[in-house]
């Protein structure tokens, strides 16, 4: 039986291009509850540190659609929204979320 952060890991290489997911979907996906959400960038960290480097963080956004951007990433995942067609507004929210966003089954 997976632990519950390799469950987090898998759930996220799974997301699939031109989609997105929020960080409290992944926790629940992987068993546990909505305060488990504010540690799924700790444990997806930790793994990309470990070598996971495919992890697609830009993905990963808040309950409400914003995406998480710093300045230093901003260039970077603007670009890799663009190339997978998820359109960002000037509030640095999701364009349609509703319809981008990836209920795990």
């Amino acid at each position: 039986m997976k632990t519950f952060s390799e469950r987090v890991v898998l759930l996220a290489l799974s997301i699939p291009k031109g989609r997105v997911t929020t960080y409290g979907r992944i926790a629940k996906a992987s068993g546990a509850g909505p305060m488990a959400s504010q540690s799924i960038t700790g444990i997806l960290g930790k793994a990309y540190d470990a070598g996971a480097h495919s992890i697609p963080f830009h993905r990963i956004v808040y309950a409400d659609g914003r995406i998480w951007i710093s300045e230093r990433h901003r260039k970077e995942r603007m670009k890799l929204y663009k190339k997978e067609g998820i359109e960002i507004d000037e509030n640095d929210k999701i364009k349609d979320f509703h319809r981008m966003v990836l209920d795990f089954k």
